[in-house]
């Protein structure tokens, strides 16, 4: 941020309301180098924290000091925050600044609310003005978590549901919103405040605000992705599928071209139990994303993913809805399980079709909010038995990657350096209390030779650990070791 010199006329008091100048800014994480605002330090250095309120900007753009019962006006503010200090103006707020007294200024790099002189907190909710801060922080407004020693005060627990916050949210913050959600938002907003429509009505329109307020839209820009760190963890989470983990790194390599999603999803496509599943958790791992799942098994009426109609009292979002409320975010990864399934509605329509607006990426619609929702953040992963089940509109949405069963060897790897150690893991135990020889994990992998996958192989790893576990505890013995003969006996 260049520092500003106070020669300069414009910088000069004058009588006008507004005392600032504004700049525009992407930083997320606000510091001394890189302040949300400046104040003017000319008469006096501030101290590090300091209390006080912003004045109502009807009278000026300043800030007034608690303990030193002076005045210093605002120099500079980072465009993100303009309407929040309105606000915070207006309602006489509480806050204590964190800055660091600079040749240009003081400079605020983190505010939170506080009662102090006596005096009690006036924001709708307990949090509420930090997690406004951090939606800003997070935005691309024109052009604001502060990472600090009092993280304990942030507001990432907060959910907005009354109807004071959530319009407190709109006045301060609510150019984070996409313009069609921020129309929406006042237009529920006006119904859930109005005498005019009847108390159901008014209760599912502050459902539906407090849903859609607690969501952080995200633009689609993503950042670019360490190629070798998602080697690393595709190698830690999977075994073999060297085809499969190509795919994927010539995913990130491209999302680091484009910095945007790919206009497709994955499609996997295997027997059951070869990892299909694992897969779809490492990418989300890899893209740093919160994920859902969606079993299209269970799924037989479009109504389950898209919502019902606020016309019937019982109303809900759909599942799809629901998921980008539990995410908190619109960039999320879906994983669509057993997507061969998703043509078998029973009566009502197909899922489907629903899915094939989804996977469209231009918006989709859930009948009680009532609201077209951005999809743009949204990255598919589907996993299916049969490709010849799901129909040709659905497969043109995916990139399609077979994963075929595992050889013999390939098992024995598996079970040696995947499904035992981490069997062991979960039960605290270590390697050398249960082992099993070479000859045993053969006879382990015979035993399951006519089943695909390795759930087998991993139900059977976690009955050997039990029984080693279970003779260390009650015999006191220090370690077990399982041939063949012992493994067949065990198992059965």
């Amino acid at each position: 941020m260049p520092v500003f010199d106070f020669n300069d006329k414009s910088y000069q008091k004058q009588p006008a309301v507004c005392t600032y100048q504004v700049f525009c800014t992407n930083e997320e994480h606000p510091s001394a180098e890189s302040p949300i605002m400046l104040l003017d330090n000319r008469k006096k250095e501030w101290q590090h924290h300091s209390t006080g309120v912003f004045t109502n900007p009807s009278k000026r753009t300043s800030f007034e000091f608690d303990r030193e019962a002076e005045v210093a006006d605002i120099l500079a503010i980072d465009a993100r925050f303009t309407s929040l200090l309105k606000w915070l103006g207006e309602n006489h707020i509480n806050v204590r600044l964190s800055g660091i007294n600079r040749p240009d200024g003081y400079a605020v790099y983190r505010i939170r609310e506080v009662e102090f002189g006596g005096r009690s907190k006036l924001s709708a909710s307990d949090g509420f003005l930090q997690f406004m801060i951090e939606r800003l922080l997070a935005s691309d407004a024109p052009g604001e978590e502060i990472v600090d020693e009092e993280r304990e005060e942030s507001g990432d627990n907060m959910k907005l549901t009354s109807l004071q916050s959530i319009k407190d949210f709109m006045v301060c913050a609510g150019k984070t919103l996409p313009d069609n959600i921020r129309l929406w938002a006042r237009r529920n907003l006006s119904v859930a405040r109005s005498n005019e429509v009847s108390p159901e009505e008014r209760r599912h329109a502050q459902r539906a605000l407090s849903i859609m307020m607690n969501v952080q839209w995200k633009s689609n820009y993503f950042e670019a992705i360490d190629p070798v760190e998602a080697r690393r963890i595709l190698d830690e989470e999977l075994y073999g599928m060297e085809k499969v983990k190509q795919r994927i790194i010539e995913t990130i390599i491209q999302i680091n071209r484009t910095h945007t999603l790919p206009a497709y999803g994955l499609l996997l496509i295997g027997p059951a139990g070869t990892g299909k599943s694992q897969v779809a958790y490492a990418v989300a791992k890899i893209l740093k994303l919160p994920w859902t799942t969606l079993d299209m098994s269970s799924i037989h009426d479009p109504e389950q993913l898209t919502g019902s109609s606020r016309v019937y009292a019982n109303a809900k979002p759909g599942i799809i809805m629901e998921a980008f409320s539990m995410a908190g975010e619109s960039n999320l990864v879906f994983i669509i399980n057993e997507l061969d399934k998703a043509a078998s509605g029973k009566g009502n329509g197909n899922p489907a079709d629903v899915l094939l607006t989804l996977l469209d990426n231009l918006g989709f619609t859930d009948n009680y909010m009532e609201c077209l929702v951005p999809t743009v953040g949204v990255y598919p992963i589907a996993t299916a038995n049969n490709k010849e089940e799901i129909s040709a509109p659905l497969m043109s949405r995916f990139a399609v990657i077979d994963i075929p069963d595992y050889s013999f060897e390939e098992k024995k790897q598996i079970f040696i350096r995947y499904s035992l150690p981490k069997v062991l893991r979960r039960m605290s135990m270590e390697k050398e209390e249960c082992i099993v020889t070479d000859e045993a994990v053969e006879a382990i992998v015979s035993r399951y030779s006519d089943t695909t996958g390795i759930r087998d192989l991993e139900q059977a790893a976690e009955h050997i650990a039990a029984n080693a576990l279970y003779q260390i505890e009650v015999d006191h013995i220090s370690s077990v070791v399982f041939d063949a003969d012992r493994v067949k006996e065990l198992l059965g």
